[in-house]
C-alpha cells in the first residue's frame, strides 16, 4: 500500500513538472529549481528557457549529479529576460546571493570578472575575479569579456595611467625610491612615481576614467565630437577615425542591461496585469543595479476592486515580505502609496523604462502560463472561455457551440468536391464531418460550387429537423460570406450568424470577418481563440483536399483492364496483386494467368493485349 501511494506521488509530481516545462517560454531567462522543502538547489541560465529546462526530464542522464538534481525537484521558476546576456548576469546574481547546492562550479572562486579602482596613493585600475571592498572600488561584474578588455583599453589609451605592481606612496616618492620603467619610455605611463607627473593631474584622470566606468560619458562623448570634427577639418582623417573608434565603443558601453546598470540602485519595480477573476503582480528589486529579488503572484477578485488598489496592496505586502527599504518605486501608472519617503515613479524613457517593460514581460507569461495550466486541467473550462471569447467578439446572441466551416477543392474545375467540418464545444466532432461531389457546377466556379453544397446541407437538416449550427465560417472571404448568405437566409430563410477567414499574399490568415457588410473584427494572431479559428480552417481544407485526392486518384487509376469485357474488379485485383502492373499483365502467358483467373478469362485478356492485324 505504502509502494502504491509512494510511485502515486510520484506520478502526481512528475505530471506537475511536466506542466510546468511544457508551458515554459522559447525566451532567455534563468530557472530555479527547489526542494521538497522548497530551497533554491539550482540556478540556471537558458538561451531557450522551454528548450533548456525540457532536457533535464527528457533523457537519461549519464551524470550522476545531474540525475541525483533531477530526483530533488519539486518545483521550478523562472524570470524571462530579454538577451542571453541578461541571463549571463542575472545568474550570476542570484547564485551569489542563494548559494544553491548544485551549483558546486561557481563555488571555486571563479565568477564573471570585474573592474577595480584601487584604493592606493596613485590608484589603478585593472581587471579581477576577487572582491575585496576595502582594498579599492568595483565595477561589473561584466559577462562580455571582450567588452571589459575593450573599455580597459579604451581608458589605458585616453589616461596614460600606471600599469606597474609597484607599492608607491608619498614618502617613497619623496624617498626617491623609484625608477622610470619601460612603460614610461613607449609613452604608457608619465612616471608619476618619480615627480614627471603631479599626483593632482593623475588623481583628475582617475576621475574621469571613473566617470566612464559609470556611464557618465555624455561631456566625454561631447569632447570627442568636437576633437574629430577639429581634425577632419584640418584633413588629419586617420587620427580622426581613432577618436571615432573610442567614440563609438563609449556609444555602445552607454547601451546598458536591464540587469546591470550602474545608474540604478535600490529600487523597486512592479507591474500589474488583471481580467474580471484575478490580478496578476510582478515584482523586481534592483540592488546597485542587479536584480536580487524577482517574483510574480496573484490576487482573486472578490469584489469589483480597481487595479490601483490592487496593485498597491501587492506593493505592500512584497516590500513587507522582502523587508525592501527601497525610497523608489516604479510602477506602470500612477498610484497614491501610503509609504512615507517612498517616491513614486511612472517611467517614460530610459533604464527605469527598460525595467518596467521588463517586469510586463514576467507578468505577462505567468499570466500565460497559469492560464494554460488552468486550461489543461479543465479542457472543458477553456472551451467554455473560447466561445464566450467568440461570441463577445462576434457580439453573437448566444455562444457558438455548434460551428461548421466549408471548403471547395478542384483542379480547374475536374473531380470537384467540396467538404464540411463540424466543431462541437471548440471540438472536432468527426461523425459529422459531411464530404460533398460537385453535380451541378461545370467548370471551375468556386462560389456555384459553395452555393451548391450549403444548399444541400442545410436543405437536408431542415428536412431532417436537425439541430442547426450556431456559426457557419468559410474558408475566404467577402465573397465566400455572401453566396453563402444568399442561400442561407434568401433561399432558406432561416438565420445563422456567418464568418469569413481571409489570407493574405502570403496565403496566411490574417483577419476575421463578420456581418453584412463585412467588418474585420480586430484579434492578435498568438491568441487561443485565433488559433482554434486556423485549426477548423485548416481541418476543412486537410478534409475537402483528402477528398479530392482520393476521388483523383481512382479517376487515375482506372487502367486498361478496365475496358475488357468480362473483367470485373476481383479479377483486376487479382491481377494486380500477382503481376502488379498492367504492362507485366500483358506480357504474361495464357497458361501462368489461367493459373490466377482461369482459362477462359486469360484468353480474352491475353487477345486484347495481343490483336491480330484485322483487329
Amino acid at each position: 500500500m505504502n509502494d502504491s501511494a509512494g510511485r502515486k506521488k510520484k506520478d502526481e509530481l512528475h505530471a506537475y513538472l511536466m506542466g510546468i516545462v511544457q508551458n515554459l517560454p522559447e525566451k532567455p531567462g534563468c530557472y530555479q529549481y527547489f526542494d521538497s522543502e522548497g530551497t533554491i538547489i539550482y540556478v540556471g541560465k537558458a538561451k531557450n528557457l522551454k528548450r533548456r529546462v525540457s532536457s533535464y526530464f527528457n533523457r537519461e542522464h549519464d551524470s550522476r549529479k545531474t540525475a541525483m538534481l533531477v530526483s530533488k525537484i519539486c518545483d521550478i521558476k523562472y524570470i524571462v529576460v530579454n538577451t542571453e546576456a541578461d541571463a549571463l548576469l542575472l545568474e550570476n546574481n542570484l547564485i551569489k546571493q542563494w548559494t544553491p547546492r548544485y551549483n558546486i562550479l561557481l563555488k571555486d572562486g571563479k565568477t564573471y570578472p570585474s573592474i577595480v579602482v584601487t584604493n592606493e596613493y596613485l590608484p589603478r585600475i585593472f581587471q579581477t575575479r576577487k572582491i575585496n571592498k576595502k582594498s579599492g572600488t568595483y565595477f561589473g561584474p561584466y559577462s562580455h569579456i571582450g567588452m571589459m578588455h575593450m573599455l580597459l583599453e579604451l581608458i589605458q589609451n585616453l589616461y596614460p595611467l600606471r600599469r606597474c605592481h609597484e607599492s608607491i606612496t608619498k614618502d617613497s616618492i619623496a624617498a626617491g625610491k623609484h625608477k622610470v620603467c619601460l612603460e614610461f619610455h613607449i609613452k604608457n605611463c608619465k612616471a608619476p612615481c618619480v615627480g614627471r607627473q603631479q599626483r593632482d593631474e593623475y588623481m583628475q584622470h582617475i576621475t574621469e576614467a571613473i566617470e566612464i566606468l559609470k556611464g557618465n560619458t555624455a561631456a566625454l562623448e561631447r569632447s570627442m565630437m568636437n576633437e574629430m570634427q577639429r581634425l577632419a577639418a584640418e584633413m588629419r582623417f586617420e587620427e580622426a577615425e581613432v577618436i571615432k573608434k573610442r567614440y563609438l565603443l563609449l556609444e555602445n558601453y552607454r547601451s546598458r542591461s536591464e540587469v546591470v546598470s550602474s545608474t540604478l540602485h535600490n529600487i523597486d519595480v512592479f507591474h500589474i496585469e488583471d481580467n474580471e477573476k484575478v490580478a496578476y503582480i510582478n515584482y523586481l528589486h534592483v540592488v546597485n543595479g542587479c536584480i536580487t529579488q524577482a517574483f510574480t503572484f496573484e490576487y482573486a477578485k472578490r469584489l469589483d476592486e480597481q487595479s490601483e488598489d490592487l496593485l498597491v496592496a501587492g506593493i505592500v505586502e512584497m516590500r513587507s515580505r522582502y523587508s525592501s527599504e527601497s525610497k523608489e518605486v516604479i510602477v506602470p501608472f500612477h498610484v497614491e502609496l501610503p509609504l512615507e519617503g517612498v517616491q513614486v515613479t511612472v517611467p517614460q524613457k530610459g533604464d527605469k523604462k527598460k525595467l518596467l517593460e521588463l517586469s510586463r514581460l514576467n507578468v505577462l507569461q505567468y499570466k500565460k502560463d497559469r492560464l494554460a495550466q488552468s486550461d489543461k486541467l479543465n479542457p472543458e473550462q477553456k472551451s467554455v472561455r473560447l466561445m464566450k471569447e467568440l461570441q463577445t467578439a462576434l457580439g453573437m446572441d448566444r455562444m457558438p457551440m455548434h460551428i461548421e466551416c466549408f471548403d471547395n477543392s478542384n483542379i480547374s474545375g475536374t473531380d470537384a468536391v467540396a467538404g464540411c467540418v463540424v466543431f462541437k464545444k471548440c471540438k472536432p466532432s468527426k461523425n459529422d464531418y459531411r464530404r460533398y461531389i460537385i453535380k451541378t457546377v461545370t467548370g471551375p466556379d468556386d462560389y456555384a460550387s459553395m452555393q451548391e453544397v450549403v444548399r444541400r446541407r442545410y436543405t437536408r437538416m431542415l428536412e431532417e429537423e436537425q439541430p442547426l449550427p450556431d456559426l457557419i465560417i468559410t474558408d475566404g472571404g467577402r465573397g465566400q460570406m455572401e453566396v453563402v448568405r444568399q442561400v442561407v437566409e434568401d433561399e432558406l430563410k432561416i438565420s445563422i450568424p456567418i464568418a469569413g477567414l481571409a489570407k493574405n499574399d502570403k496565403h496566411r490568415t490574417n483577419e476575421l470577418l463578420f456581418g453584412f457588410p463585412p467588418q474585420t473584427i480586430g484579434m492578435k494572431v498568438d491568441t487561443s481563440l485565433f488559433r482554434l479559428l486556423t485549426q477548423i480552417q485548416d481541418e476543412v481544407h486537410r478534409y475537402a483536399i483528402a477528398f479530392h485526392r482520393e476521388k483523383r486518384s481512382k479517376h487515375q487509376t482506372a487502367s486498361a483492364l478496365d475496358r475488357i469485357a468480362g473483367v470485373g474488379p476481383k479479377t483486376k485485383e487479382l491481377l494486380l496483386k500477382k503481376f502488379h502492373s498492367v504492362k507485366r499483365v500483358g506480357e504474361t502467358g495464357v497458361d501462368e494467368m489461367a493459373e490466377i483467373v482461369g482459362k477462359a478469362k486469360a484468353v480474352i485478356i491475353w487477345n486484347h493485349f495481343h490483336p491480330t492485324e484485322e483487329e
